[in-house]
């Protein structure tokens, strides 16, 4: 009897099925990372060690000056035990790999790849649940790029630091991307060029301590607590970078204390609990800070300084629609900076005065003496009101009696009356009209929030319950 060629090819089938449903079900290629150390002790120093596809298990110390090449196809995994790849020796490259599972103790402070030495290049990794991502020590003139930076799952204040340069001078930092980590931090390291890095998810998108001599270029800082904060650290460049919606307990677009010779140009701070703050910067009486061509928009705070906070110029810069477009803590007032150069002032949004020749910059100064944000600057929990019906009544009574006035928190003799085009600068996930699209969804997100707000103060109680302190975002 002849079997019917459905039969036939049913069984086909069956057996290509199986055949496959084998091989997936095949156990992974798994060897110890003493597999590598045997490839490197047989290379010559220099050589590029190819190392071959599979998972390797275990700690790996490179020894030897050679270049590590895993094409993207090998995984080292530490098995949650102290430092996975940590590397002794000068003029290594270590490129195209998988790097998992430090260990979770603080106390050894446990990392995927710790560098001891210079001249060091980590470029092309994927690293994921490690409690420190890429850690050198004492390790100059290093190069770390395009490397991918995943935490361990843990609380925040468990969490170790994404990148960590530690008296590591001259070294490049460029196109990582970090997320879920502590901090992307520079202890007493010099002379670096930390450039279109993207942090997300994180305490301090960028932290420096006692570092110098720097340049921060087109890095995009996320949904961090911090986005850039720079303490005792004295001539830094910031240029081009992008600080977007960090609201932590701080909430800094951009931090800045004790710090002397700073440069902020044509960054863009938008939606940040404080888009810039300024703490005793520039900290010496010769210094000077510069922060031009910026775009602080959508923040509750543009730009928070503490009283004493001297020998800064703002010029060409444009605060939109801030909460507050500047304020300092407590009482006191910005007038030991200088809000223009060379005729040029700021854009502020809501400048009330006007400009009959059209040159583009205003016929009176712009001089903003707010009672409510006199009070607000002593009370933050006043916040809850801003865009209220109550703000608006002590505005108004401010107008009607003008001795109830404050002085002016600032002076600018010349606002430019029309928003100057800020050339913020992108990177792969951002287009160059990109900030501008954002200041026009945020035009409408705050009219809609002003009426939420209006809508709600029939409804409010007598008192604030509790303290009535709000909760760090």
């Amino acid at each position: 009897m002849k079997t019917p060629i459905t039969t036939i090819c049913s069984a086909l089938v069956i057996m290509l099925t199986s055949s496959f449903s084998f091989a997936a079900a095949s156990p992974e290629d798994v060897r110890s990372a003493s597999v590598i150390v045997e490839l490197i002790d047989a290379a010559q120093p220099g050589a590029l060690v190819d190392v071959p596809a599979g998972t390797y298990e275990g700690k790996l110390t490179v020894q030897k000056g050679v270049r590590l090449d895993g094409r993207g196809m090998v995984v080292i995994d530490g098995g949650g035990e102290g430092t996975v790849v940590e590397i002794t020796s000068m003029d290594v490259t270590f490129r195209g790999f998988t790097v998992r599972g430090s260990g979770a103790r603080v106390t050894g402070e446990p990392a995927a790849i710790r560098v001891m030495a210079g001249n060091v290049v980590i470029e092309d990794n994927h690293i994921e649940d490690a409690l420190f991502g890429i850690d050198l020590r004492s390790a100059p003139d290093c190069v770390i790029r395009r490397n991918t930076v995943r935490g361990k799952d843990l609380e925040a204040g468990r969490r170790g630091d994404g990148i960590r340069l530690w008296w590591s001078h001259n070294c490049i930092v460029e196109d990582n991307d970090i997320q879920g980590s502590r901090d992307m931090v520079f202890w007493y390291s010099e002379q670096l060029i930390i450039a279109r890095n993207r942090v997300r998810d994180s305490r301090y998108g960028l932290h420096f301590m006692y570092s110098h001599n720097t340049v921060l270029l087109e890095n995009e800082l996320v949904g961090n607590s911090v986005g850039v904060y720079l303490m005792y650290s004295n001539s830094i460049r910031l240029i081009g970078n992008t600080m977007i919606n960090n609201r932590g307990a701080s909430g800094y677009g951009i931090g800045l204390k004790d710090c002397d010779d700073i440069t902020l140009k044509n960054n863009a701070l938008l939606a940040n609990r404080v888009g810039l703050y300024i703490d005793n910067s520039p900290s010496s009486v010769d210094s000077v800070g510069r922060i031009a061509d910026n775009m602080v928009a959508f923040n509750e705070v543009g730009m928070l300084a503490t009283p004493i906070t001297h020998d800064n110029v703002f010029t060409a810069n444009a605060f939109v629609e801030n909460e507050q477009q500047a304020a300092t803590h407590g009482r006191g007032d910005l007038s030991l900076n200088t809000f223009y150069e060379e005729g040029t002032g700021n854009f502020w949004s809501d400048y009330a005065g006007y400009d009959l020749d059209e040159d583009g910059v205003g016929d009176l100064a712009y001089e903003p003496q707010s009672l409510f944000a006199s009070m607000l600057a002593k009370e933050p929990n006043l916040r809850l009101f801003v865009y209220s019906p109550a703000q608006q009544a002590v505005e108004l009574t401010s107008r009607a009696f003008p001795e109830l006035r404050p002085a002016p928190t600032l002076v600018d003799p010349v606002p430019l009356s029309r928003a100057p085009v800020i050339k913020t600068t992108s990177n792969s996930t951002m287009t160059s009209g990109w900030p501008m699209a954002i200041l026009g969804l945020g035009l409408v997100a705050i009219s809609g929030v002003s009426c939420w707000r209006l809508s709600r103060i029939g409804s409010l109680p007598a008192r604030i319950p509790g303290n009535g302190k709000r909760g760090a975002a």
